[in-house]
């Protein structure tokens, strides 16, 4: 990661400062211009045209707030992390756990090397064992033909790292289903393994002596590891018997598929966010780490928790994490530019490292919350601001109606009108 951070993410109070004055904050930790951060104005962002170029039948631009989480110490460096997020509270909670991390050293992490795979499925094979040898034993052909499609990627220490034959038997026949391993660097990989994957397969269907079919990756990109660990202090988080409670709530998530589905989407909360924040594909982070969720045999949690010798709650977590930072909407859309530069991180190992530890810090969040007052308390506090404003509360009406709602209990629309009744009359 860049070392240029100005100074730290702690920022006390920071959620009371306004638009304007967290900007400022934001540059000057960041080493950004203040300027820099128009990217994020919705008459400034990404344009119409711009849009028009990205998908098709283009119509218009939707906005998501950008948040900008606090107090996140990332192997040894302090950054402030940009998430993209409608749901209320997800900023607020990431940024209070990491605050519990940092006398402890903040996360610490590490990755694999960022390997994505393509496969190349070929049919009517009437002899699957021997085919598989025989493409085995072309390995470095395949190879070579496979890197010629990317020079580049190939010239920067990327390429095929191995080929790898499966026999997949399903109701309709034997597949024989070839893998190339594919070291994509700094990209999230897709373009590159794909090209490579129609590059390959008709010479793939010769050897084999069948014909090719899907020649595409796989999201289940469980060679591309990131792995985090955070350390949250006891006494911060409320004491030993808050820590005990904690570690029973992530542990029905270990033992229950039902009770995992909640917990893993907690996790996502933050993983998601600063994926769509820097512009890169929620569906394929979420597609692999749910898939690497159920590869025990059971969909189970995605993060782990212990207690240290000193009482402090451990949480780890390791999943794939195929991000980038060249190609794809990280490089062409503006706002997703912008976040990329507050981060300030120069790979995607880096990228990747820093959405791990909002993840983690988002799911011992959502468990302390559980394991205290409830999940309900802290969230719907933040969604009552959106219930006053569609009531029709004024700016200056609105802190009034959400104390209102929360101490009433009742944060509904129509409850708030009739309070805004009130405070007019």
């Amino acid at each position: 990661m860049s070392s240029e951070a100005a100074r730290s993410s702690r920022i006390s109070g920071f959620r009371k400062y306004s638009v304007s004055q967290r900007r400022s904050e934001t540059a000057e930790v960041s080493g950004l211009t203040a300027d820099r951060f128009e990217t994020w104005d919705p008459e400034s962002g990404l344009s119409l045209e711009q849009a028009d170029r990205m998908i098709e039948n283009t119509v218009g631009v939707l906005g998501t707030p950008i948040g900008i989480a606090t107090n996140f110490l990332v192997d040894g460096r302090d950054v402030l992390v940009p998430m993209a997020t409608e749901e209320p509270s997800v900023v607020a909670a990431a940024s209070n756990l990491a605050r519990m991390t940092r006398e402890n050293g903040g996360f610490a992490t590490s990755q694999t090397d960022p390997l994505m795979q393509a496969q190349i499925q070929l049919l009517d094979v009437v002899d699957p064992e021997a085919a598989r040898l025989r493409l085995l034993e072309a390995a470095d052909e395949i190879s070579t033909l496979a890197d010629s499609q990317d020079p580049r990627l190939v010239e920067v220490g990327g390429g095929v790292r191995e080929v790898i034959v499966r026999l997949v038997p399903s109701r309709r026949q034997t597949y024989v289903v070839v893998h190339l391993v594919v070291d994509v660097r700094d990209a999230m990989g897709a373009n590159a393994v794909n090209t490579m994957a129609e590059a390959v397969a008709p010479r793939l269907g010769e050897i084999a002596g069948g014909h090719p079919l899907l020649r595409i990756l796989t999201n289940k990109a469980d060679r591309r590891l990131t792995r985090v660990r955070g350390v949250f202090d006891a006494a911060l988080l409320g004491g030993g018997e808050v820590v005990e409670s904690m570690l029973d709530a992530a542990e029905l998530a270990v033992a229950d598929p039902y009770r995992a589905a909640t917990h893993n989407k907690g996790i996502m909360n933050g993983i998601t966010a600063v994926v769509l924040a820097t512009g890169n594909d929620t569906r394929a982070v979420e597609a692999g780490a749910h898939s690497y969720a159920a590869s025990g045999g059971q969909y189970s949690a995605m993060s782990q928790y212990e207690v240290d010798r000193e009482g402090n709650l451990v949480g780890t977590m390791e999943l794939p994490m195929p991000v980038g930072l060249v190609g794809g909407a990280t490089s062409v859309h503006p706002a997703a530019k912008t976040a990329v530069s507050v981060l300030g991180v120069t790979t995607a190992a880096d990228l990747g490292s820093v959405i791990m530890a909002v993840g983690l810090a988002q799911n011992a969040a959502a468990l302390r919350a559980l394991a205290t007052e409830g999940i309900q308390r802290g969230h719907m506090s933040l969604h009552a601001r959106n219930v006053a404003v569609t009531a029709g509360a004024q700016p200056h009406e609105v802190d009034r109606i959400v104390e209102l709602l929360v101490s009433d209990g009742a944060v509904r629309v129509e409850h708030a009108a009739d309070l805004l009744k009130e405070l007019r009359a």
